[in-house]
């Protein structure tokens, strides 16, 4: 279950234009996607793009230019 409090932030900064972004997250959800919580399921309220950058250390920009954009 996704709780509404999104009072804690992460911050997460791209490895490759060392771009850094914030995000409000709730500290269960980031604890139940570091348990094993697929991250789609444990912070739903966080963009594609937020969730990779979390995921592996590349934007969604940066994503994007090394393995072309979605249409």
């Amino acid at each position: 279950m996704v709780t509404l409090d999104r009072s804690d932030m992460i911050q997460a900064t791209c490895r490759q234009c060392e771009v850094s972004v914030e995000m409000p997250v709730n500290r269960q959800d980031v604890a139940d996607w570091r348990g094993g919580k697929y991250i789609q399921h444990a912070m739903p309220y966080l963009s594609a793009d937020q969730r990779e950058l979390l995921i592996s250390g590349i934007c969604g920009d940066c994503f994007d230019k090394m393995f072309g954009g979605g249409e």
